[in-house]
């Protein structure tokens, strides 16, 4: 009942961690926030612009502004326009002085910096030749009165601030933080014999996308204890996060717990490392679960690949492209390989500014855990491997001097 058919590909658990997550956040309460505390949050309302904005078109430079239309020279206005003023009308042949975010006046078409004008007295002599639309944000250019900016379910940052404050608002209406509880299982933990590496690792990336995080302790390898601490914990939270125990050793009780407490919707997923992973529904309790594998790197990875949308509502994996530093074997085929890796500039690629990508692991970096082929079983333990910049996803072995898309890190955490 083990086999490798009944894994998915990581992009049907996503998908289905998508589903989870739209049947679930939907249903959460939700809270009136500021603008200053938008970022992370989830929006629980669509925002719909009644305006056009700009209202008026505006200089994005200081300089002149004139109709651009017309020939040089162009008799200057005494005046100067602010973004507080009226900025008036020019007349046919005029030009004015204007800040930058400055109304541009009427007849105005372009805006010349100020910079690369030769003016004579009240003359603007000369300056470029520019098209109308230059340095100037035009009315009604950023949005239009019905268009749907913001979708509810959207994940918010800082920087939505911006445009929530052109359109007025002052608060927005986001669905409530998830609850969530992080418990660690094995008796060589629970006991202390061991070290937990992974409990503190899984509340920051929790709270880095958006949600309280708490520890909820730990349980040895023993049935009845580890049903008991997820069934507690889903008492109190609404998802719970479980670290170790999800493979399939006479010790791993944590999917068997997931299927008697709820309905496991996947175990395992075709990543190494870290394809262990189960998520499951926690109907009688109102939560949802997560289990994640143990080692530290593999639980890192899945966690960032296949939990993380749920929480964000993103699964992109922006990139970067760099250059392979050496060859890569893969195992089994039939995965996506999870290759950290660490940037540098070799001596070659100085002059070209090229990255190049430096497996951390391999038998010529820093960390030596593998030579030929990639060795996501061992390298899934070394905690040194957490000081990779990145990774690459990959089904094919990889040759020194291939281009490879490189994730990094930061835009997961």
């Amino acid at each position: 009942m083990h086999d490798h058919d009944d894994m998915l590909e990581r992009e049907t658990a996503v998908d289905r961690v998508l589903a989870l997550r739209e049947e679930f956040v939907s249903s959460r309460d939700t809270e009136t926030v500021a603008l200053a505390d938008v970022g992370g949050r989830v929006l629980a309302e669509s925002i719909i612009a009644e305006t056009d904005a700009p209202k008026h078109s505006h200089a994005t430079m200081d300089g002149f502004a004139f109709d651009a239309r017309g020939t040089y020279p162009f008799d200057l206005r005494a005046d100067e326009v602010f973004p507080e003023s009226d900025p008036g009308t020019l007349d046919a042949g005029q030009a004015v002085r204007v800040a930058t975010g400055a109304p541009v006046p009427r007849g105005a078409t372009a805006v010349i910096k100020r910079e690369d004008a030769t003016v004579e007295g009240d003359i603007l002599e000369s300056g470029p030749d520019v098209t109308p639309g230059t340095y100037v944000y035009e009315r009604g250019s950023n949005f239009h009165a019905g268009d749907e900016l913001f979708a509810d379910g959207e994940r918010l940052g800082p920087k939505d601030a911006i445009l929530l404050g052109d359109l007025g608002r002052e608060t927005v209406e986001v669905y409530e933080r998830l609850s969530v509880g992080v418990v660690a299982t094995g008796t060589e933990i629970h006991e202390g014999v061991s070290r937990d590496l992974d409990s503190a690792m899984l509340q920051g990336l929790v709270r880095a996308w958006g949600h309280d995080a708490v520890y909820e302790g730990s349980a040895p390898d023993e049935y009845d204890r580890v049903e008991s601490l997820v069934a507690d914990t889903a008492e109190r939270h609404d998802v719970v996060v479980t670290t170790g125990g999800t493979s399939v050793g006479h010790k791993d009780h944590v999917i068997r717990a997931l299927s008697t407490l709820g309905e496991v919707l996947f175990h395992r997923v075709r990543v190494r490392p870290g394809k262990p992973i189960a998520v499951a529904r926690l109907p009688d309790h109102d939560a949802v679960a997560i289990a994640i594998p143990g080692k530290p790197v593999g639980a890192h990875t899945i966690a960032s690949l296949v939990a993380r949308p749920f929480f964000t509502g993103d699964a992109s994996l922006p990139t970067v492209e760099a250059t392979l530093a050496c060859d890569v074997g893969l195992g089994p085929s039939g995965f996506e390989y999870v290759v950290p890796v660490s940037f540098a500039e070799s001596a070659e690629s100085v002059e070209s500014a090229e990255t190049v990508a430096m497996p951390l692991g391999h038998v010529d970096s820093p960390l030596s855990v593998y030579s030929d082929t990639f060795d996501p079983s061992v390298l899934s333990s070394s905690t040194r491997a957490t000081r990779a910049d990145g990774f690459v996803v990959t089904t094919e072995a990889l040759s020194a001097g291939d281009a490879v898309r490189v994730v990094p890190y930061t835009v997961l955490e």
